[in-house]
């Protein structure tokens, strides 16, 4: 990826540069990541609507929650803070 494109994606994804496809995904993920209770058939017929099937969001909402879970795991334990773990 080109500098700007990480940048503007690490400013604000919903202004970055991106296909449509990827602007679904990352909503979806965003919600996974704030609230995935609330998520229902309306986020999955969205994601149905931009290209992926079910094995694709069945993908991206493993990965999305892995790194959830690992970068909580992380947090909690200071890892990467100095003077922590």
């Amino acid at each position: 990826m080109d500098d700007a494109l990480v940048e503007a994606l690490t400013l604000d994804y919903r202004t970055a540069p991106i296909s449509g496809q990827d602007q679904v995904m990352l909503d979806y993920v965003a919600q996974l990541t704030r609230d995935a209770t609330v998520i229902g058939p309306e986020h999955h017929r969205r994601l149905h609507q931009a290209g992926f099937d079910d094995t694709a969001i069945l993908q991206v909402t493993l990965i999305a929650s892995w790194f959830n879970y690992i970068n909580r795991v992380a947090d909690s334990l200071g890892v990467g803070r100095e003077g922590q773990a």
